[in-house]
């Protein structure tokens, strides 16, 4: 890269990475992988920038990330922020267009090794990450970029095709109405001929007393 594109990518590296480690706890073994990557990542980056040789450390970084449990919604907020920088510059609107697809890969790794409870997660989930998706792909289409179209096309794809062969199993959220307010124990045993449930009944409405339960919840429907 040139001077002036190093100028602006660099500081829009050390953003992002500094929103990524903040999700990595401080202390502890668990982020020390991620905290060395993203510490050599930002003290080097305008040497990788100026040597074209950022890719294998940023994706590093992100790669630790994932392996030390960051969440899926972590990586979809440092992407939102990535996505937001202003670009004036060749090598600005690089950086910033690598960094959001690197987030939209980790994100799809995270959720492929995800376990979900209900249909609901799902369809939230597959909403939730269709307009990054899209936005991503158009850009590339915009760029003239083939290879990086048809690998972002190929992820949406594949990680959809996920999602959808994931919900099929899962029960429904159902709606419920009761004439009385009834303890979750209660509840859940009318519901699911089961009162063990009641932790589960409590935690999907945000029930703050188990003896007063609202009339009105979800459940779901097995």
């Amino acid at each position: 890269m040139k001077r002036a594109d190093v100028n602006e990518a660099a500081p829009i590296i050390d953003r992002m990475l500094a929103l990524l480690i903040s999700f990595v706890p401080s202390k502890g073994p668990s982020g020390i992988n991620v905290r060395t990557a993203v510490g050599d990542t930002r003290a080097n980056a305008r040497v990788l920038c100026t040597n074209d040789a950022l890719g294998p450390s940023l994706d590093n970084c992100f790669v630790q990330a994932r392996l030390a449990g960051v969440t899926w919604p972590q990586i979809e907020a440092v992407r939102l922020q990535v996505d937001g920088e202003p670009v004036t510059t060749l090598g600005g609107a690089l950086v910033k267009n690598a960094g959001v697809r690197l987030c939209l890969a980790t994100i799809a790794e995270i959720i492929a090794a995800a376990t979900f409870v209900s249909r609901q997660d799902v369809d939230t989930t597959k909403a939730t990450l269709l307009p990054p998706f899209q936005d991503a792909e158009e850009i590339a289409a915009d760029e003239m970029d083939q290879a990086t179209f048809q690998s972002l096309i190929s992820l949406h794809g594949a990680l959809t095709n996920h999602l959808v062969q994931t919900a099929l199993p899962l029960p429904r959220m159902l709606q419920y109405q009761f004439y009385k307010v009834l303890p979750s124990l209660v509840m859940a045993y009318k519901l699911y001929d089961d009162a063990s449930r009641c932790d589960e009944l409590r935690a999907e409405n945000k029930i703050v007393h188990p003896a007063f339960c609202p009339l009105q919840g979800e459940a779901l429907s097995q």
